[in-house]
């Protein structure tokens, strides 16, 4: 069993909705004139309406974009530039390290299950995400509130009082294998 001492960081906004993965794809033009539509017209760029004349263009997202207008929306990264993969969710555009950062790896509250709206502010520890009303003491479900010290143990988070008895009783009882704190973060 694996503990670890915290401090209550902050809620964060949590977007959610509709999300998808596309690797932009490089289209070169055709001739000197441009990259044309199937019927001979120009191409126009989803990003700044632009008519695209460049020798390449990228197609994501349904879209074409000029080469230096498919950015996260986030960082403004040239998602062309950063390799295989840009993804869409809640009508951003992101690179893979913004959309880790933002969605996590599932989306959805560690706690409950239930996916986290877009407008929601959450918490999050461990790399997992909750609903505000569910990051709670797994024991007296006391809701913890930014700043609150609390006690991440396998898994589980526990306020300073319930996680310090916790952690106490297996010091003092019967060995418990495993249960250590790792960390103590102010």
């Amino acid at each position: 069993m694996i503990a670890e001492s915290k401090k209550a960081a902050g809620m964060e906004q949590q977007p959610g909705g509709f999300e998808s993965s596309q690797r932009p794809a490089v289209v070169p033009s055709r001739g000197g004139g441009g990259p044309m539509t199937d019927n001979g017209s120009v191409k126009k760029c989803a990003g700044c309406g632009g008519k695209i004349g460049d020798r390449f263009l990228l197609h994501a997202l349904d879209r074409y974009w000029h080469v230096a207008c498919l950015k996260c929306s986030c960082c403004q990264a040239q998602l062309g530039d950063l390799g295989s993969s840009c993804f869409s969710k809640a009508g951003m555009i992101l690179c893979k390290t913004d959309y880790i950062r933002l969605f996590g790896a599932s989306g959805a509250c560690n706690a409950c299950g239930q996916s986290i709206p877009a407008n929601e502010f959450v918490m999050r520890t461990q790399g997992n995400v909750y609903h505000v009303k569910c990051f709670t003491c797994f024991t007296c479900r006391y809701q913890l509130s930014p700043g609150d010290r609390y006690h991440f143990v396998n898994g589980r988070i526990f306020c300073e009082q319930d996680g310090t008895n916790l952690l106490k009783g297996a010091a003092e009882g019967p060995p418990t294998q495993g249960l250590r704190p790792q960390h103590k973060v102010c």
